[in-house]
């Protein structure tokens, strides 16, 4: 799967400051914020506090819960309007790399740029989390990993695991927050990727992008839009007249169930499709690519956007 890289025509407004990331090394060497000797950072009560600093904010809500009161989490993309593909770093995400115990960063071509932030602040005691490397994927592969419940899974017990490495006199303490995180707080979460998985596995669906390919495996419901096409919108590139028109034939004979649109990369053709499903009465269920709130938990976000799937999938089968 063909994935976009930084500087790709998304169709989102980037607002994020494109200050350049050797700039941001400078000014992190200079600002006294360098930290090559610290390990985590001791509290006054001489427990460790882990600084972490995550590309994007659904793997720092992530890290945030597992990590509790033993970690500090940064996030640097955390608005909703800013495209995680071709992000441009400032100075102060220099800044926090340069201080930071703990670097997560998504990989598979998503946030190539945090690659060269990380390049340009070496620092031999950072441990770092690409979690496409973790997973076994390459670039070109799908990037949207957070959406796969077995992919979440494989990355809480990676940074589970690098916690007790980094502070392992708090090991203790950051497998309890595993318990309760994977036991507890995703309960809701993997209760309704259960019962969808188990209700309307099979039901054919259309997507306006790639994002919801991972979404769709996890659930067990088939993607009918053709992958040309989710590839060619994640990717801000324009879709082929062929593909635009099976989608159009898929909608106007009632093939898919359910639309699936994420409100965070839209364009006239996918508006198009959104339209006419709900002329249809195709029922259409929305995601986002990052946290929306942008300060809600992962499993809320999550959670939230899992129920109106599960509201759309019961309206257009009736179970």
């Amino acid at each position: 799967m063909s994935i976009a890289m930084p500087g790709a025509g998304r169709r989102r407004a980037v607002t994020a400051v494109a200050l350049g990331v050797i700039a941001a090394a400078t000014l992190a060497a200079t600002s006294g914020c360098s930290t090559a000797s610290k390990a985590a950072t001791p509290t006054a009560g001489g427990s460790k506090v882990i600084q972490v600093v995550a590309a994007e904010n659904f793997w720092g809500s992530v890290a945030s819960q597992l990590g509790g009161a033993h970690v500090k989490v940064a996030s640097i993309i955390t608005n909703p309007d800013i495209d995680p593909h071709s992000y441009e770093p400032t100075t102060a995400d220099g800044r926090a790399v340069s201080s930071a115990d703990y670097v997560i960063t998504n990989g598979i071509g998503y946030d190539a740029w945090s690659d060269k932030l990380l390049s340009a602040n070496p620092m031999p005691q950072r441990t770092e989390l690409n979690v496409g490397t973790l997973l076994g994927k390459k670039e070109g592969d799908n990037p949207h990993q957070w959406y796969s419940a077995d992919s979440l899974n494989k990355v809480i017990d990676q940074i589970t695991a690098d916690y007790k490495k980094i502070d392992p006199a708090d090991a203790a303490y950051f497998d309890t927050q595993k318990t309760t995180f994977t036991t507890k707080t995703l309960a809701p979460y993997n209760q309704l990727e259960a019962d969808i998985k188990a209700k309307y596995a099979g039901t054919p669906i259309g997507a306006s992008e790639s994002i919801v390919t991972p979404l769709a495996e996890s659930l067990g419901l088939k993607m009918l839009t053709p992958e040309s096409f989710l590839d060619a919108e994640s990717e801000g590139s324009d879709p082929t007249a062929a593909d635009k028109a099976t989608i159009d034939q898929q909608i106007a004979t009632k093939q898919i169930k359910v639309y699936v649109f994420n409100t965070q990369n839209s364009d006239p053709d996918v508006m198009a499709q959104v339209n006419a499903a709900k002329a249809q009465g195709i029922p259409v269920a929305q995601v986002t690519e990052t946290l929306a709130p942008a300060n809600a938990g992962f499993q809320d976000w999550q959670v939230q956007e899992l129920q109106g799937i599960e509201n759309a999938l019961k309206q257009a089968t009736g179970k």
